[in-house]
């Protein structure tokens, strides 16, 4: 697996802006070893002029890093009722891909008729050589993993898969070990690890279609308590995952992109070889 370092750590709670320079977050990257960072909107996007994004584009390459996923525009990470509406004109999020010459674009499904507007987007996004991919997510089609499975049935494109992320399996009370990771296996695309603890008295809410508002407490990747990477590590060695492995967790309310990029690179270097 390759190490990958979300801007998302140094992304203010809106997650439509950077609290820090996107240069700053590839210096880290590159600074501690990871060999690619993943791209939002908030750091640049199809809202973006094509000169800012040939510049960051150059920032990335100078530093010797690639860009492993962008997610192109706000409303897929808000994960709100426009989050799909990019699959219905995916032209602008397939130009900001090949600006980073990336191959993986993350998109966003909220209903079944969603589906046939996936195909006709990856369709599209084949004919320039790229991925698109949804992200195991809560109030979403790709909130449990059967559910999950049958959606990527009927989308049936070679193109189009999964970013496996288990703190939101967590969330809604989904097995995310080697058993999942067997089945989910012909879709991995992609791997987002953030830590969620579940406590119903905890600060944060979060709400489920499959088992209401969940209360939990972000914690750092190293911390006990939520997710097991042991167990996330195990399965995906075992399905012989070899992509990207992205620190995906919002620090900006806990501490500093730097603290955050630097424990979790110790942590996960403790446990999982990378290369």
């Amino acid at each position: 697996m390759k190490l990958s370092l979300s801007v998302r750590i140094a992304e203010a709670p809106c997650k439509t802006k950077l609290n820090v320079p996107f240069a700053d977050v590839v210096g880290l990257a590159r600074e501690l070893g990871y060999r690619a960072v993943c791209l939002r909107a908030s750091a640049g996007g199809v809202q973006s002029p094509p000169a800012q994004l040939a510049a960051m584009r150059k920032e990335v390459q100078d530093a010797g890093l690639t860009v492993s996923m962008v997610t192109a525009d706000f409303d897929v990470p808000l994960n709100n009722e426009q989050g799909p509406n990019s699959l219905r004109d995916i032209r602008p999020s397939l130009d900001v891909a090949e600006a980073f010459e990336c191959d993986l674009i993350r998109v966003c499904m909220k209903t079944p008729e969603d589906i046939r507007h996936a195909r006709n987007a990856a369709d599209l996004a084949a004919e320039r050589g790229i991925r698109l991919a949804h992200q195991c997510h809560t109030t979403s089609i790709f909130e449990q993993v059967e559910p999950i499975l049958s959606v990527l049935r009927e989308i049936d494109r070679e193109n189009f898969g999964l970013i496996y992320e288990p703190a939101n399996l967590l969330l809604t009370g989904e097995p995310y070990g080697t058993e999942t990771l067997q089945k989910l296996k012909p879709y991995l695309f992609n791997v987002y690890v953030q830590n969620h603890k579940l406590d119903p008295n905890g600060p944060v809410e979060l709400e489920t279609w499959c088992r209401g508002m969940q209360r939990f407490h972000h914690i750092p990747i190293w911390e006990t308590g939520g997710v097991d990477f042991a167990e996330v590590m195990a399965g995906l060695q075992a399905v012989g995952y070899d992509g990207y492995f992205t620190v995906h967790q919002a620090y900006a309310e806990i501490m500093g992109p730097r603290e955050a990029a630097v424990e979790s690179y110790h942590y996960l270097t403790s446990i999982a070889e990378f290369k």
